[in-house]
Order: structure tokens, then sequence, then C-alpha cells
């Protein structure tokens, strides 16, 4: 199982990090379970599993060191003596066939055969999930990215057995992985961060009701991910374990695009966006699930999940807050890279052109070309109402601003209609950007 091809991989890398030898069993006693199990607070809850099987009057909170070892022991005996099952075999079918629709991923009907090292590996790969807003986990079958992780679980055990955090929840390892990943690798990073400071970043929820750790967007962590090495092709599984599993499967992730947005951006506005980081890379990506339909995780999925809803109509955005400008360069970033992504050079030519139709609306009287631009024009969702909307506009243009649309009228009819889409859309957002800034 994929669990435990990460947890090899893991271990395999850690052994040598740390010039240790240790195997599966070994690590999982020393380290495994003395972070996640070995306190009154859980790092991970495994539904059946016997560190949650309490005896009567037991509860996790209240087990004594005994009782703890005594789970662990459990453990032992279960692999040792029982068939491989989802309850002490992360990641493996369930014990009963009718059970496999709701509680097992990449079931198979061949006997694969499992042992000691393969059940010890699948727990350990399961606690290096990074989980992401959406409701699933991401593994890496990456020493690298399975070693920062790792450097995580000592900081969420930290803040788990803090006196005044006793109100943190626990349980949440896969959701703390996904955003210590994220933190970790951004240039936001400090290594003497305090737990106020994590709050502060939306890492962690903290209110009268209880403090627990919230999940990261994908996007997020992808664009730190890039910081580790943009140039690294990589594989991930994406699932969801939980009372019902759920499982993707295999999705490659293109990290260079993270790159082209930072230089699409730097070309653009002149700028890095180091300053607003966060904030700005937060705007990119649609939903994990829908991302992943696409078939790769890249330019196409990074597209900003609010860009919809003014592709299909004449609705722009008011650039009434200081956000809709952080969101304006986030939109026009990513629609020039995807105009961009089969070409050398970044063409920025929607600007020249939205200034030219600005200017022809203003030069007439009366509401009659603020109608056309904004109703005709950007309200055109194929190429030929486009193009007819340019040539009402024709005979009331002179010299430079004759040859911009003539030009554009050529251009749309050489465009994919998903280029188009792109264009007009983009075309609206520089024109209303420069309409508010006049």
């Amino acid at each position: 199982m994929i669990t435990a091809v990460v947890g090899r991989t893991f271990l395999k890398a850690y052994n040598q990090k740390y010039g240790k030898a240790l195997t599966p069993k070994e690590f999982f006693d020393q380290e495994y379970f003395e972070i996640f199990f070995n306190h009154p607070k859980y790092m991970q809850w495994v539904t059946n599993s016997p560190f949650v099987q309490m005896k009567k009057g037991q509860k996790p909170h209240l087990l004594s060191t005994a009782e703890r070892q005594e789970k662990l022991e459990n453990l032992s005996i279960k692999i040792n003596q029982e068939e491989a099952d989802a309850s002490f075999a992360i990641g493996f079918p369930a014990s009963e066939a009718k059970s496999f629709a709701s509680t097992s991923g990449l079931v198979s009907d061949l006997d694969i055969p499992s042992n000691e090292d393969e059940i010890y590996l699948s727990w350990i790969g399961s606690g290096l999930g990074l989980g992401v807003a959406g409701g699933y986990s991401i593994l890496f079958d990456d020493p690298e990215i399975t070693l920062q992780t790792f450097e995580g679980w000592k900081h969420y055990r930290k803040y788990l057995n803090e006196p005044a955090l006793a109100k943190l929840r626990g349980n949440q390892v896969n959701s703390w992985n996904g955003q210590w990943v994220a933190y970790s690798l951004s240039a936001d990073y400090r290594d003497d961060f305090t737990f106020g400071e994590l709050t502060e970043e939306e890492i962690f929820k903290n209110d009268e009701k209880g403090a627990e750790v919230n999940t990261v967007a994908w996007s997020q962590l992808y664009f730190s991910l890039g910081n580790l090495n943009s140039e690294k092709p990589l594989t991930a599984y994406i699932y969801g374990h939980g009372q019902t599993n759920k499982t993707i499967g295999f999705i490659p992730f293109r990290l260079i695009s993270g790159k082209k947005i930072r230089e699409v951006y730097q070309k653009l506005f002149g700028e890095d966006y180091e300053i607003d980081r966060k904030d700005f890379e937060s705007l990119f990506g649609i939903h994990i699930k829908r991302a992943c339909e696409l078939g790769s995780i890249g330019l196409s999925a990074l597209r900003p999940s609010t860009l919809a809803k003014y592709m299909k109509n004449d609705k722009t955005l008011s650039f009434k807050k200081s956000q809709d400008t952080v969101t304006y360069k986030a939109y026009k970033t990513w629609l020039v890279a995807m105009l961009s992504k089969n070409k050398e050079e970044i063409i920025d030519y929607t600007q020249e052109v939205a200034k030219v139709i600005l200017d022809y609306r203003r030069s007439g009287s009366g509401t009659g070309r603020k109608n056309h631009v904004e109703k005709e024009l950007f309200g055109a969702f194929t190429k030929k109402k486009f193009i007819e909307a340019l040539i009402v506009m024709i005979p009331d243009l002179e010299d430079k601003a004759l040859a911009t649309i003539k030009n554009l009228r050529d251009e749309v009819h050489l465009m994919t209609n998903e280029e188009f889409g792109y264009f007009a859309t983009l075309l609206k957002f520089d024109y209303t950007f420069f309409e508010k800034q006049q």
C-alpha cells in the first residue's frame, strides 16, 4: 500500500540523515508511538485500532503509562497473529468485503502479501500525509518532503502538551503537517516562531470555543513546495482517511508553474509579491478535487477560485476595497500566464487595448458608448459577438486607436475559444482598473 511505500522512503532517509539503522518496528516503538500516542492527547486517531479501543471505564486522556504500553503491545499482537486489515494496517482494506466501499482505498482482488515491516511502515507513512482544505490529504514519496514533515511532529506535540493550551484539539497531525510544510518552506519562516505568531498566520484557530489546526489551501502548500525545488517532477497520492475513505489516486504536480506565476507577476508589475505573499497566493487554486480532474496540478489548476464568476458575464471587480487591487493582480497574473504559457515572451497586450476602449467610451456623449462597451463588448461570450461589437466602434476611431482595434479584431479571430475566454476576461478587468484609476 502507498502508505507503506512512503513510510519506507522516509525511514531510509531518516536513518541516513541521523546515522541510525532502525527497523520499521524499532522506529515505531521508539519514535512514532512516543510522539503520537504515549501522551494524554493523541496526535492521530485511527478508527478501530488498538489505540482507540478502550476497555470499560477507559478514556484516552486518562490512560496511565502502563495502559498505553498495553495498547502498543496489543498492536504488536495483532500484527503478528492476524491478517492485515484497515484497523491496524493504515490504508489496507477493511476486514470484511462489504465494508470495502466505505473504509478502504485502492482495494484489489489480488492476494497481496504483507509482513510486519509493511504494517509498521503503513503507520509511519500515514503520519506523513499533508492535509489540505477540501477534506483530502497528499502523500509524496519523496525523501526531502517526508523529512521536512517529520521535523514538524515535535512542534505539534509540544503544543499539545503545553498546559496553557489545554483546549488545543488533538488528532490533527495531517492538518498540522500541511500547515507545517507550507510554513516551514515559505519566506515567512522563522526558527523562533511562537504559537501566537502561528495563530496570526491562521495556522491555528484559537477562540473562546477552543483551539485547532486550520487546514491549509493546497495552493499555499504548492507554492511552498516550489521553494524546495520547482524543477523536480513529483507525483502525489491524494486521499482521505476517515469514517468513509476517499481515494483520488496518483496526480503529477508541476511545481514549475509556481515559478511561472512569480515571473509573470514581476514582468507585469515590476515588483515581487513577497510583501503580500500569503494573501496573494491564497487567491489561487480551484477545489482540490476539481484540480485533480485536470489530470495534473499545474497552471490550469491554479486558476483563482473566485475568477469563474467573472468569466461568463459582464460582471467585473468594483475596486471599492483595497483587497480588490490584490485580487485584480492575481487574476491578471494567472490570465496572462495562461495566454503566454506556450510563448517565450510574456505579453501584456490587453493594457493598451483597455486604454483605447476607455478613451472611446469617454469621448462620446450620453450613455450609448458606455452601454455598448459594458454590455455588448464585455457581454460578448463568443468571438463572433465580440468582433461584431468591435466593428461598431471602428467608425468613431482614428489613427493609432483605429489601428489598435483593427489589430485586436484580427488577433481575436486567430485565438482559440479558450484563449478568447481568458483574453476577454482580462481585458474587462484592465478596462475597469484604468477607469477607477482616472
